[in-house]
């Protein structure tokens, strides 16, 4: 017997706004009953729910996600999560152009964002 992963839940002050910006990253629209107000919202088709709880992030996220972009550079994409709300916290991007960048999410969820597929082949 073994078991599937139904959803990636993450625990949010805010879980319509949380939702709502991880929505517009990973360009996949919320579940079309959420509402702004709603303890629970879910993003179907990346499998992940938010769920407001009264406690605030205590530390240093223990899973978190790598992001790699389908159809920019990781630079753009960078850029791009800045407008969104993201914030800069470690910049590990090296010389050569290889490395990652640390970002954090509009309530302090720390997230990478890698080279691109096309970054990664063109070395």
């Amino acid at each position: 017997m073994t078991s599937t992963i139904r959803h990636t839940t993450v625990d949010c002050a805010d879980a319509y706004a949380l939702a709502d910006f991880w929505s517009k990253v990973l360009g996949q629209p919320l579940h079309e009953e959420d509402r702004p107000g709603d303890e629970e919202t879910l993003i179907e088709a990346a499998g992940l729910l938010f769920v407001t709880v009264p406690e605030a992030k205590a530390g240093k996220n223990r899973l978190h996600f790598d992001l790699q972009p389908q159809d920019v550079t990781r630079d753009e994409e960078v850029a791009r999560l800045l407008t969104l709300g993201a914030t800069l916290l470690d910049d590990q991007r090296t010389g050569d152009g290889k490395g990652w960048v640390v970002l954090t999410d509009p309530e302090g969820n720390e997230f990478c964002v890698e080279r691109s597929a096309a970054e990664r082949a063109a070395g």
